[in-house]
């Protein structure tokens, strides 16, 4: 099956696989050749993209998944390999999105501390799980 990430920044990947999972806010779906065509929002988590043997993990930001015929694109905030990840700016990420929860000045900027808040963790946790994946 062929798939296409892109991000505002660039192509990320395109290439053929055999199977990607990856989190909606339906929940967790599994994209096989042949699956039947779907739109659906991404939420901040991880993907397994597996080509061949090897299975590839990745943290992503969210965005927008489109499962086609002849095709998958994703179209993500962000995504990033576990061993791109720099952890101690992702630590740093969580404490100051922490702190900006704890003083809670407004509903602004307590989802934008919420969100900022889920891609850190997000982002700990694909790297610890999988950086020697």
């Amino acid at each position: 099956m062929k798939l296409v990430i892109l991000t505002p920044r660039k192509k990320f990947f395109e290439g053929e696989i055999d199977l990607l999972n990856i989190v909606t806010l339906a929940g967790e779906i599994g994209i096989l050749p042949g699956h039947y065509p779907l739109i659906s929002v991404v939420k901040t988590g991880s993907i397994h993209m597996k080509i061949g043997d090897k299975v590839h993990f990745f943290a992503t930001s969210g965005g927008v998944i489109s499962v086609e015929k002849d095709r998958t694109v994703l179209l993500l905030e962000a995504i990033e390999r576990p061993e791109d990840i720099d952890i101690k700016r992702a630590e740093e990420a969580k404490k100051r999105a922490e702190e900006l929860l704890k003083q809670q000045s407004g509903e602004v900027d307590v989802l934008r501390a919420q969100a900022a808040l889920s891609r850190a963790l997000n982002r700990i946790e694909v790297y610890q799980k999988y950086r020697d994946s």
